[in-house]
Parts: C-alpha cells; sequence; structure tokens
C-alpha cells in the first residue's frame, strides 16, 4: 500500500519537528510485520483526533439549538446543522430499535451511535483533497473493532453470565452428543474471535482502495474526471459506515439474547 502524504504530515513536522516526531515514534518499537515505527504512523493518530475534535465541536453546536425545548419541537426549513443530526442518529437508532426493541436500543445505542460518527466522518475526510481518512489505516480500524469486542462480549457476560459461554457449545441434546457440542463450541469460538479482525479489515481495505483510487485520478486529471469517482467515494464511504455499525448491532443483539433464547428452549423442552 503506497504512503500517502497529507497536510498533518506538514503540520506534525510543524509542530514537533520532523527529526523530533521521528525519533519519537521509533520509541514505540516495530509494527507487527517487523518494520520500526516511522513518523507517517502519527498521521493516522492526529486524523482520528482531529476527527474526535471535530465531531464533539459539531454535536455541542446542534445541543445548543435543542436544548430550549419550545424551540426544539418546531423542526428546521432547511437543512441545518441540527437536521443533520436528528436524521443521522435517528436512522441508526432506528435500525437498532427494529433488530432488538427500543428498551435494548437505547441501553446500548451509545457504542453503535459512537462508532458510526466516527466512521463515518473519518470515511469522508478523504475526500477532501489534502487528506488521508483514518479508517485507510489498519492500526485505527483495528482498534475500533478490538472495542467492539470488547464491549459487545462484556455486554453479553453481563446480561446472561457464564450463560453466554454456554451457548457457544449450542442446544444440550444427548451425553452421547457432547463431541458435537465440543465441535460446535470450538467453531463457534473461533467465528467470534475473528470478528475484529474481518471488522478492521473490511473498513480499512474499501476506505484505502477508494482513497489511492481518487488520488490517482485526481493527480492524473484533475478537472472533471474524479468527479464520478467522488460521488463513488461518497457511496462507499455511507456504505462501510453503515456495514460496521450494522455488524455491530448484529453482535450485539446476539451476545445479549443467548441466554434469553436457551431459558426459552428449556421451558419448551420441560412442558
Amino acid at each position: 500500500m503506497p504512503q500517502h502524504t497529507s497536510f498533518f504530515t506538514y503540520l506534525l513536522n510543524a509542530i514537533f519537528g520532523h527529526s523530533a516526531l521521528e525519533e519519537n515514534m521509533h520509541a514505540f518499537g516495530h509494527t507487527i510485520s517487523g518494520k520500526p515505527v516511522g513518523a507517517h504512523a502519527a498521521e493516522p493518530l492526529a486524523a482520528a483526533l482531529f476527527i474526535v475534535i471535530l465531531s464533539i465541536i459539531l454535536a455541542y453546536a446542534a445541543r445548543a439549538k435543542v436544548i430550549d425545548y419550545d424551540k426544539s419541537v418546531i423542526p428546521d426549513e432547511t437543512l441545518s446543522l441540527r437536521t443533520f443530526w436528528e436524521i443521522f442518529i435517528g436512522y441508526f437508532y432506528g435500525l437498532m430499535r427494529d433488530m432488538m426493541g427500543a428498551a435494548k436500543a437505547k441501553r446500548y445505542f451509545g457504542l453503535v451511535g459512537t462508532c458510526a460518527v466516527f466512521v463515518f466522518f473519518s470515511n469522508f475526510l478523504g475526500l477532501v483533497p489534502g487528506f488521508l481518512p483514518p479508517t485507510s489505516s489498519w492500526n485505527i480500524t483495528a482498534g475500533s473493532a478490538l472495542v467492539v469486542f470488547v464491549v459487545f462480549n462484556y455486554y453479553g457476560l453481563k446480561e446472561n453470565g457464564m450463560g453466554y459461554i454456554r451457548h457457544l457449545a449450542g442446544p444440550w441434546i444427548h451425553p452421547l452428543a457432547l463431541p458435537i457440542n465440543i465441535l460446535i463450541f470450538f467453531i463457534e469460538l473461533v467465528s467470534t474471535l475473528i470478528r475484529p479482525v474481518t471488522l478492521s479489515i473490511r473498513l480499512m481495505v474499501n476506505m484505502a482502495v477508494d482513497h489511492m483510487l481518487l488520488g490517482l485520478f485526481m493527480g492524473l486529471v484533475l478537472i472533471l474526471v474524479p468527479v464520478p469517482l467522488m460521488v463513488l467515494g461518497t457511496l462507499v464511504a455511507i456504505i462501510q459506515t453503515l456495514v460496521f455499525c450494522l455488524l455491530t448491532a448484529i453482535y450485539i443483539a446476539l451476545a445479549v439474547e443467548h441466554e434469553e433464547h436457551g431459558e426459552a428452549h428449556a421451558e419448551a423442552h420441560a412442558h
């Protein structure tokens, strides 16, 4: 994958100096592939931090318009920052509500909503000339996927206790079928463990390839030709946000529903 340079590279060099930044990043050691961590590794981190700060500022700006209840009940006539947040948050909340019900959607929306905001703005940053989307770096997407992995397993254990682990072995059939349950357990365990890998790689590859193609065509022909690619890039940014959040919501729904399904099956078997 080619190494890109964005405005954040010049900003970091201006603040820290190229030599000082390079030395500080080398102090982190080596990557998984064995290469030393260079100054370029700081660029996605700076971009991700920029997205976090930007999201907080936009959220507080919209909050200032809805904090007055009497005025907030009247919708804006045109597309505004408040309208954007209402549509954006409402869509992902509706997605979770249809999947797991209103009560659980409100309880677990914090994670999915945060992922939606971060991934959405990170993806669209790559459409701005001179900037690199943080989600084109596996360091960022892997970190996000690991947070999702830890949280949905925490929710599953919190809601179901050890029943969350037992459910990985599938329904109990008969003592003679114990090897089948053990096989199912290992298959489900592997499937659960690779979720953050597939979740992070899918997002990273799509955004990295999309950004690389857009940069390539803009470098060759700057006028008109990149416009269709920017439209395609917009669709990719939206779809990848939806896929990431949809899978996150599915993982949470599966984790918190396991024990309830197990109890219902046991009650039906007893009757």
